[in-house]
Parts: C-alpha cells; sequence; structure tokens
C-alpha cells in the first residue's frame, strides 16, 4: 500500500526531539500541535467508533480507508501523523464480556447478565471477538504504517468505569459503601488484565512504529497512556484514594509515560491525591459541558505545574494565545481545535512566541 503523507523522516525527528524534552521538563516552550485539512470531502470514510464498522470489514480495507484521510491532512508546530484505533471508552468492558452497543457516534456496554457484585470474577478471555477484532486492526496498522504513522493503543478504560459496566453505575455507587472488600477484590483483577491487554497490543506497535500515543495525541518513545476513572466524578476523595489510586499507582508503575484523564469539575477534589503519585507525569484537563472553556482555569494549570507535572488540554487558537499570555506555556500541551493552513499556522505560531512569557 503506498501511503501519502505531508511528513517526513525530517519531521519525525524533530518530533522526536522536542517531545523528549517536553517529557523531561527542558523545553522552554510549550508543545503545540495544529492540523489541516484540504478540503476533500472522502467517499467512504470510517466512523469515529471502529466498532460501527461491520466485522465482515478486513482490517485490511479499514487500514486502507484510513489511509486515504492521511494523503489530506497537515501537521503544523507540533503535531505528528497518528492513527486512533478507536473502540470506544471502557472497551476492556466488552473484552472481559459486558454487552456491547455500538451505535452512531457512541458505544456503551450491558452488563451480560446479574448485575449482583458478589458473584463477579473476571479472566482472560483470549477469543473474545471485539478482542480479536481490535488486535487484527493493530496488527494491520501497525504493519502498513510502521515508523510513519503512530497507531494508538485502544481506549481501555478505567477500573470503576469498566466494573460499573457489569453493576450499572447506580449499584456499583451502592457496592462502595455494602462490598468495599468486593469492589476492591474485581478493582485489583481489572487492573491486572488492563496490564495485560496493554502490553499485548504494545508487542504489536512498539516494534513497528516509533512510540507510543494512548487514544489522546501525546506521543513518548517510552510506555505511555492516558488513565482515566470518569466514575471518580461521583465518589469523595476518601474513596477515590482507597478504590482508584491503588489503580493509578500500579499503571504508573507499569508505564514510563502516564497521564491521567481529569474530566470536569467534579474531579478536581482528586487533583491533590493524583499530585501525589511520584510516577503520574502529567494531568490533561478536559472542563466538560457548560464548563468555562480553557482560559478560565489558570489558577489550576498552576496547581498542575507547582506538583511537578505536565499539562496538556484542548483549546481555541484565541484560548491558547490568552494562556501564554497570562501564565506561559512551559510544561503544557495545547491541542488546538480547528483545522489551519500553512499561513494560519505560521502566524499563529508566531504570536504564540510573541506573548509567551517565558519568553523561549
Amino acid at each position: 500500500m503506498e501511503l501519502q503523507l505531508h511528513f517526513d523522516e525530517a519531521d519525525w525527528e524533530r518530533i522526536e526531539r522536542d517531545y523528549s524534552a517536553w517529557w523531561a521538563h527542558e523545553l522552554p516552550r510549550p508543545i503545540v500541535q495544529i492540523g489541516g485539512w484540504d478540503g476533500t470531502r472522502l467517499e467512504n470514510p470510517l466512523p469515529s467508533f471502529m466498532s460501527n464498522v461491520p466485522f465482515d470489514v478486513s482490517a485490511e480495507e479499514i487500514v486502507e480507508r484510513a489511509a486515504e484521510s492521511f494523503r489530506h491532512r497537515y501537521y503544523y508546530g507540533d503535531d505528528f501523523p497518528h492513527w486512533w484505533i478507536n473502540f470506544g471508552p471502557g472497551m476492556v468492558a466488552g473484552l472481559l464480556g459486558a454487552v456491547v452497543h455500538s451505535v452512531e457516534e457512541t458505544v456503551w456496554f450491558e452488563p451480560p447478565g446479574d448485575t449482583s457484585i458478589e458473584g463477579l470474577s473476571f479472566a482472560y478471555q483470549p477469543d473474545n471477538p471485539w478482542w480479536q477484532r481490535i488486535l487484527a486492526i493493530t496488527r494491520a496498522g501497525a504493519q502498513a504504517f510502521g515508523q510513519m504513522v503512530q497507531v494508538s493503543h485502544t481506549d481501555l478504560g478505567g477500573n470503576l468505569d469498566i466494573l460499573a459496566s457489569f453493576t450499572t453505575t447506580q449499584q456499583l455507587l451502592t457496592d462502595l459503601y455494602d462490598h468495599p472488600e468486593t469492589v476492591e477484590r474485581l478493582a485489583l483483577q481489572i487492573t491486572e488484565l488492563w496490564k495485560r491487554y496493554y502490553d499485548e497490543l504494545d508487542a504489536i506497535i512498539y516494534p513497528a512504529c516509533r512510540g507510543r500515543v494512548p487514544w489522546t495525541p501525546i506521543w513518548s518513545t517510552g510506555r505511555c497512556y492516558m488513565m482515566q476513572c470518569d466514575f471518580a466524578y461521583m465518589i469523595s476523595p476518601e474513596m477515590f484514594d482507597r478504590f482508584v489510586m491503588p489503580d493509578l499507582v500500579a499503571l504508573c508503575d507499569h508505564l514510563a509515560a502516564g497521564f491521567y484523564h481529569l474530566d470536569g469539575q467534579g474531579q478536581i477534589p482528586h487533583l491533590d491525591s493524583l499530585l501525589s503519585i511520584e510516577r503520574l507525569r502529567g494531568i490533561q484537563w478536559v472542563p466538560g459541558d457548560g464548563s468555562p472553556t480553557a482560559e478560565h482555569w489558570l489558577d489550576l494549570y498552576q496547581r498542575i505545574r507547582n506538583g511537578g507535572k505536565l499539562c496538556q488540554f484542548f483549546c481555541t487558537p484565541e484560548a491558547a494565545l490568552q494562556i501564554v499570555s497570562a501564565i506561559g506555556g512551559k510544561d503544557i500541551m495545547f491541542s488546538v481545535s480547528g483545522s489551519m493552513d500553512a499561513e494560519q499556522a505560521r502566524a499563529f505560531l508566531d504570536e504564540m512566541r510573541q506573548r509567551d512569557v517565558w519568553k523561549y
């Protein structure tokens, strides 16, 4: 398959140099990712969720359809070619036997039977059809794209998010009080299985590709992932420390470049606990629908940086300029929304340099 990219070997060498410096807190500027598109309307685009592609469509055809989109993409600033194999958030639930409902633009899970937590136990299912599908697509993508497009790990999910797919969210909230030891037992099983799924995907991706990238575009040569627990929005810091922190600490020990997806204001009470994890490298902040947008959280970014962590978020170009003008961009990754052409991107990056209070 012929792969046409607006990106070359010299670009990848620059990405590896600058991202490695950013991870080491040695880059005197922010990472700024800007995407471009030539306006072409694809004849047969892939849906946002790979789970919506019928199983009778081969992994090779899926990769060919993905490759078609790359020829129309442009990469400015610190953006780079990557392919997110998106089967929906918390897909480990489906790999462990939850019923997968894949509908237009989303995926959700349903318990396969009785929602009582006391009878639950989880084990690796090598022949699970969803797992075999993910492996096949990951393998085909890594073989086809190799060193030029970074293939992602699929979104595996967080421990309590996965568990809630088997008990329902409401029931799990009750189980935290009524059956805490059982929750801890199952959470530990999920953590160990999570590591196995990650490692099996990594054994496919890393020998072929240059590094790793999770479901969000953070590239690293080391074992990298964006950890999460959206369920944590609904629980106290004390419960977070008991039921979620052991999972995060274990995964950070397993990874070289672990990030946490801090999703919504309800997760801010957990920030001090997160900052206490020595091997956690950074925090991704997502304000959530209806919340103030990225430029309104300067104090939060300062807390994250003062805690010795990196910070990544999505924002408009205008918000990025406001943030670097106020607090500088060192140790921050701006994933800039929208599309630009080369001239617009150049002008924007020049403005970023002029406004950044660090004056890199």
